[in-house]
């Protein structure tokens, strides 16, 4: 009994800490609608404020808690600058360029912390005076998780007289509603704005210090909270602070006691609650629908046009100067060459997903790893040849998007994007525990292809037919009848199911379309390594996919291929440098800055330019030659 008390118990404490973070996150969401994926970077800074201020502080219980505070009033000085810096040029922006933008930070703060701290881990301090431990029904239960269980009900009673007793958290509620009636009434947004971000990162440092005595500080506690976050927000509801108090409970209590009955599910069990919520309940539970002024943009601001003359021969010619590659350049290119082409392809699979069909997917690489499970499993158990298993690849992740499809077309928006993370955390779980079938962490080892195609130079020119061809099949299907379809389905719901257009069935195809074609990317990748390990499927390769394609330009069908480059390019020679983090997140803020449509958008932009004024200045000599005015 007194086991279960104390799992009850511990639960309940690390909540608290969850709770502050998560609120945090929740606010910056209802108000500014940025998805804060370096929520988890003000975290961990909390965490290093906080050890550092208290041995600077120190003496006693009071000094603790000084420190603490210090600690949450530094990350929120932190919060101002990034958001004073680069996302009040980004908040007209879709909000996937807020994403990146905040991806971006993420690296520039691990690199900090990094030069600022070290890299070893730091021990939490230990709270003066509540040191010892009581016991419950003859177990014993630190006296300092007893505090933390009061910490949270105490914040989210402070929280709710903020927002409820006081005029800016009354406009902060009016914003989280109707942000655009909020402006026409003469409330200064960015005011509003930047003050509920500095206070979601005060929270979010509040809850990295308050853990110290628990954990300590270390560089992985970003990435290793920023799910957890996540997932308390969605699952509670976007925007609400009950929500998330609530939502903190139950996971904390499910992570708690899932360690006691089910220890293998331990990664998982969180995603399953938010995937089985979801499903029930689409806005969470204590969430409410999105109205009209908080839909999810991606991006797509101009209509998509097949190509032109001038955008064909360019083509061509690329192709020509890829098909002589091998006559050209050495062995390491061709394969890093390969490489960029099996990008380019689960690039564009995104891409189509994303600017055709208005649907952001956070967890797209569980078809690139699917595919590439699905081919090496077939090698491996089935002794499928190499021809017959790359085949089956994107069958394979086809049918993975079909399954995890059928529940995630239900929902729209950030709701969407998070159960497609779910979904994808799932299976990335049972690649990684599943050892008897995929041998777990080890991978799977000796997928190569046929005698005659596993030449460097052969197999290269398998790749680019195939990537060429895949990539060649999307563009066709986006201006096909189907692609017309699906693109009003993005533009307008109402409309579209208007004129007879069943929109869930075309979102569905167009779901597992897009898996289809990131698995077979995935089956070329896995036959041109040799092997297959559970990060394919992970949720960072789902964030790098996301990079190519806002790299190249949402707006640009050849974004996906130009990104594809660009990520290959700058990850291959920053990965040298010991601060590369920082070195690539300052690119990609950058980038987002001062490219917000991307690489392709942007050169699209300017040889547009260019060719209206060559145009016009081939117009005027015309009409000079004949004696007409200029």
């Amino acid at each position: 009994m007194g086991v279960y008390l104390v799992q009850f118990l511990s639960g309940l404490a690390s909540a608290s800490a969850l709770f502050l973070a998560a609120s945090g996150l929740s606010i910056i969401f209802g108000v500014t609608r940025v998805v804060n994926f370096a929520h988890g970077s003000f975290y961990m800074l909390g965490a290093f404020f906080g050890y550092t201020f208290v041995r600077e502080v120190g003496g006693g219980a009071i000094g603790f808690w000084v420190a603490l505070l210090l600690a949450a009033l530094a990350v929120g000085l932190v919060g101002l600058l990034v958001e004073f810096v680069i996302l009040r040029r980004l908040y007209k922006a879709p909000e996937l360029f807020q994403l990146i933008a905040t991806f971006g930070v993420i690296l520039i703060v691990q690199d900090a912390a990094l030069w600022v701290w070290g890299p070893e881990d730091l021990l939490g301090p230990r709270a003066p005076g509540l040191t010892g431990i009581v016991r419950i029904f003859g177990t014993p239960m630190p006296v300092y998780d007893l505090v933390l269980i009061g910490v949270g009900p105490l914040v989210l009673a402070a929280l709710w007289l903020l927002f409820n007793r006081t005029r800016w958290g009354i406009l902060v509620r009016a914003a989280t509603e109707d942000r655009e009636m909020v402006g026409a009434l003469g409330v200064n947004q960015s005011l509003l704005f930047t003050g509920a971000f500095v206070l979601g990162s005060m929270l979010a440092g509040l809850g990295g210090a308050i853990q110290l005595p628990k954990g300590g500080a270390d560089l992985l506690m970003d990435f290793g909270i920023l799910a957890e976050m996540f997932v308390v927000v969605v699952v509670g509801g976007m925007g609400s602070i009950f929500g998330a108090f609530l939502a903190a409970v139950l996971i904390s209590l499910l992570n708690t006691f899932g360690i006691l009955i089910w220890p293998s599910g331990t990664l998982v069990l969180m995603f399953i609650l938010m995937a089985v919520i979801l499903v029930v309940r689409p806005t969470g539970l204590l969430g409410r629908p999105e109205s009209g002024g908080h839909k999810t943009e991606v991006g797509v601001e101009q209509a998509l046009r097949p190509a032109g003359p001038h955008y064909k021969i360019f083509i061509g010619l690329l192709l020509a100067l890829l098909l002589a590659a091998p006559l050209i350049v050495e062995e390491f290119y061709l394969v890093l060459i390969t490489d960029v082409l099996v990008l380019a392809l689960f690039a564009t699979s995104l891409h189509f997903l994303m600017s055709t069909g208005g649907l952001v997917s956070f967890g797209h690489a569980a078809f690139y790893g699917g595919g590439a499970y699905a081919a090496a499993l077939l090698v491996t158990y089935a002794a499928t040849p190499f021809e017959l298993a790359l085949l089956l690849a994107p069958l394979g992740a086809g049918l993975l998007a079909l399954v995890i499809g059928w529940f995630c077309v239900r929902l729209s928006g950030v709701y969407f994007a998070m159960l497609t993370l779910a979904f994808a955390q799932v299976a990335w779980s049972v690649v990684f525990q599943w050892s008897d079938l995929t041998n777990g962490d080890d991978g799977l080892l000796g997928i190569w292809p046929s005698a005659w195609a596993s030449g460097t130079q052969v197999y290269y020119l398998l790749a680019l037919a195939i990537s060429a061809g895949g990539i060649f099949l999307i563009r066709r299907v986006v201006f096909a009848p189907f692609g017309y379809g699906l693109r009003a389905t993005r533009d307008s719901n109402l409309r579209a199911a208007a004129i007879g257009i069943d929109i869930k069935r075309q979102q569905l195809a167009a779901f597992v379309f897009a898996g289809a074609m990131a698995g077979l990317a995935g089956g070329l990748f896995v036959f041109s390594k040799g092997s297959v390990f559970p990060d394919e499927m992970s949720i960072p390769r789902s964030f790098d996919a996301l990079l190519m394609v806002l790299l190249g330009g949402v707006d640009s069908l050849s974004g996906p291929f130009v990104g594809a480059a660009a990520f290959t390019y700058l990850h291959d020679e920053l990965i040298t440098f010991e601060y590369w983090r920082l070195l690539l997140g300052l690119t990609i803020v950058a980038l987002v800055l001062l490219f917000p449509q991307g690489l392709a958008g942007a050169a699209k932009h300017h040889l547009g330019r260019y060719l209206k004024l060559e145009a016009g200045s081939a117009g005027r000599a015309k009409q000079a030659d004949e004696g007409r005015p200029a």
